[in-house]
């Protein structure tokens, strides 16, 4: 048999919370053609005129509240999956980060030195993006055919709405819903519109079609939305929850051009104004915690809301290192292995 391994690939994290270290991984993270989609000339005067000048200390700032002594909680939390998965099966497992360390050339580096012929690749985002799924596929693609060109590599796809990955977000997430609410918010990351109309292959579909969302075409298979309306379905469907009790909305937009909206941060505000005395809030777009589910929603986001007039608010951590979104990886490894062709000796 070919000799084979597993790459876990999550987003990254600066190395430290000081400012020079934020600044060179956003510096990095907004580089990549695929999240700041712009011309490269506009794209590094938007970045080192606007963006870079003032975030990296606010981002740091931000960082600071939720570090912990091992580290960046993406990273302690991404090592720890990485850790026990390799417990379940018998293939090398490997973890890299699509901006900052392990990066992506070190660890195929490491990967091809380890004689390794067949390679799954596992993004760990559930929805199809071009500034998160897409810009790991290929990255990983040009590094490994700058490295090794005979490598081969099957891709985990999307699995926002397979069965165990929502019976995983699902288990995670039992424990809070059982304490009762009265409303469940699904707050997803946000995205410019205009990334929905590229991701169209139809170039006819997307933000075009009246209810598109809702009205089945291929385009869905590289829609963020709709995967993202697909999930809160499939896992309200689950947990049997009345319409009237849970809404979509996304974070973390930037401002300058139309967003998927409504505006998580908006929100918030409008439910705490209505008195809610207690919501929820789930980020099915995460698979681990970070600076987006903790500083922004369970932090910030709580604050906005309880200073608007709300009552209770929690945050439904992301599904981390629970033992049903393990057993989800572990599944998909074991399938890839089982369909692998045995190479001849």
């Amino acid at each position: 048999m070919a000799k084979q391994a597993v790459l876990l690939v999550n987003l990254g994290s600066p190395d430290s919370t000081s400012t020079r270290d934020v600044r060179s991984y956003l510096e990095e993270f907004l580089s990549d053609d695929r999240v700041l989609d712009r011309p490269k000339l506009m794209q590094q005067f938007v970045l080192k005129c606007f963006i870079l000048p003032k975030r990296p200390k606010q981002s740091a700032r931000a960082y600071r509240k939720i570090w912990r002594p091992e580290g960046s909680p993406l990273m302690v939390i991404s090592a720890r999956v990485q850790a026990l998965l390799q417990d379940r099966i018998s293939a090398p497992v490997h973890l890299a980060m699509r901006y900052g360390r392990p990066s992506i050339p070190d660890t195929i580096t490491e990967i091809v030195d380890g004689g390794i012929e067949e390679l799954l690749l596992v993004p760990l985002y559930p929805h199809y993006a071009m500034s998160s799924y897409e810009t790991v596929v290929a990255r990983v693609q040009e590094v490994a055919w700058e490295k090794s060109p005979d490598l081969r590599i099957t891709t985990l796809q999307p699995f926002f709405d397979h069965p165990a990955y929502i019976e995983a977000l699902y288990q995670s997430a039992q424990p809070h819903l059982e304490l009762g609410y009265d409303h469940l918010l699904f707050s997803y990351h946000g995205l410019p519109v205009r990334h929905l109309r590229r991701a169209d292959s139809s170039r006819h579909h997307c933000t075009m079609v009246k209810d598109c969302c809702a009205t089945c075409s291929p385009a869905h298979a590289t829609c963020y939305k709709a995967q993202c309306i697909r999930t809160t379905e499939a896992f309200v469907r689950r947990a049997r929850i009345a319409r009237e009790n849970w809404s979509i909305s996304f974070q973390s937009r930037l401002v300058g051009e139309p967003w998927l909206e409504p505006f998580t941060d908006h929100e918030l505000k409008r439910f705490g104004k209505s008195g809610m005395q207690r919501l929820l809030v789930i980020t099915p777009a995460f698979v681990s915690d970070c600076l987006e589910t903790l500083e922004e929603i369970a932090m910030t986001g709580r604050d906005s809301f309880i200073e608007a007039g709300g009552g209770e608010f929690a945050h439904i951590p992301c599904m981390n290192d629970h033992p049903e979104w393990v057993r989800f990886l572990e599944d998909q490894v074991n399938e890839w292995m089982g369909r692998s062709i045995p190479t001849a000796s």
